[in-house]
């Protein structure tokens, strides 16, 4: 890549799951250590069913695609270890009725405050940082991403199974994972203040306990110099997940240039913006969409077109076109993990195929 590309770093989230049945196994912290041995940092999740790895900070894709492969192989090879299976799927194929909440106090707090909501958790997202200038940038770049938010979690859908049976969804984890208070599409900011005060006011009502639980899929990061992405299913294979972080990175790039031109992010309203979300949670990369700043309705590879075009220019600028393109292309005809988990549930009706289906991509060119 060319300079003046941002530097990036991906956290994925891991179902940890029995080898026989599929169903979630609760040994984080057994491979977690194990993972530590290897030279890899794990983190523990709200369920102990899960677990997160985090790459280094890049300014190439493809060193990050290399780790993000290396982390996949490492942890899995831990997870076999220990009697469980490492799956990049973003809600359980086959489920108990509730998960063992992680054994941490600030775990045990959020259980005993928010209730059953942590005890059904067990959903695994992708996290995608950018370094970025200072936090007013981190926030008012927010805005120019909005757009984009359901095309990006149309792209990595990876969740239409559940209980063992089809959800009718794409994005089986959006769903669910909006009934958090502090979930979703972010509000528009226009300044620090006025995102620092709607924060002050979720702590003070109780609605999340400490400013880690700002859940909004963009975010400033309280622990890196960098804005979060957040919307975005566990990718099914390590491809998309690169694919993912160089589209997010050059959103971020062309908003930051933008905000030095003195233009701000379209306002779209919160009605539009969650009608478009439910529309990329419905019916994934494979059904319409709605254009969030158009206001009307749009097949999400139309969506996903635009989207490659508007950042047409950046992507080329760091270099990152041709494998863009590329792996774009190839996840159309073999689909996302949303496509893939159908196929394998409609071709026997037997979850025990999702399961070896997810098994598969999780571990795809690793």
């Amino acid at each position: 890549m060319t300079g003046g590309a941002p530097t990036v770093g991906v956290e994925e989230e891991f179902l940890l799951a029995d080898p026989r049945t599929g169903a979630p196994a609760p040994r984080n912290c057994l491979v977690a250590e194990a993972a530590g041995r290897a030279g890899v940092d794990l983190q523990l999740e709200l369920t102990s069913c899960q677990v997160e790895t985090s790459t280094g900070v890049h300014s190439e894709i493809g060193d990050l695609y290399a780790e993000l492969r290396a982390l996949r192989r490492t942890v899995a090879g831990c997870a076999a270890d220990n009697g469980a299976r490492l799956l990049a799927v973003a809600v359980p194929p086959t489920v108990p009725e509730e998960y063992p909440v992680t054994d941490t106090p600030r775990y045990q707090r959020i259980a005993r405050t928010f209730g059953m909501l942590a005890h059904e958790q067990g959903l695994c997202g992708c996290h995608v940082h950018v370094g970025i200038p200072d936090r007013e940038t981190a926030i008012l770049v927010g805005n120019h991403i909005r757009p984009w938010l359901p095309t990006f979690l149309a792209l990595t859908a990876n969740s239409s199974v559940y209980r063992g049976v089809e959800t009718g969804y794409a994005s089986w984890r959006n769903i669910l994972w909006r009934r958090w208070p502090s979930a979703g599409p972010p509000p528009y900011f226009g300044s620090v203040a006025d995102y620092e005060s709607i924060v002050a006011m979720m702590r003070a009502s109780g609605s999340i306990l400490d400013n880690k639980m700002i859940y909004w899929d963009v975010r400033p990061s309280e622990s890196f110099p960098t804005v979060e992405i957040r919307v975005s299913d566990i990718p099914a294979t390590t491809a998309e997940t690169a694919v993912l972080a160089a589209l997010v990175r050059a959103t971020v790039a062309a908003g930051t240039r933008a905000l030095d031109r003195g233009v701000a992010g379209p306002p779209i309203p919160a009605e539009v913006l969650r009608a478009a979300y439910w529309n990329a949670a419905h019916s994934g990369l494979d059904g319409d969409g709605l254009h969030p700043v158009r206001g009307r309705v749009v097949p999400h590879r139309e969506l996903l077109a635009e989207l490659l075009e508007v950042l047409g220019p950046v992507l080329r600028e760091f270099g990152d076109h041709d494998f863009v393109t590329e792996e774009v292309a190839a996840l159309g005809e073999r689909g996302n993990g949303a496509r893939r988990q159908l196929r394998a549930l409609r071709s026997r009706g037997d979850v025990g195929d999702v399961v070896a289906e997810i098994t598969r991509a999780t571990l795809e060119n690793c």
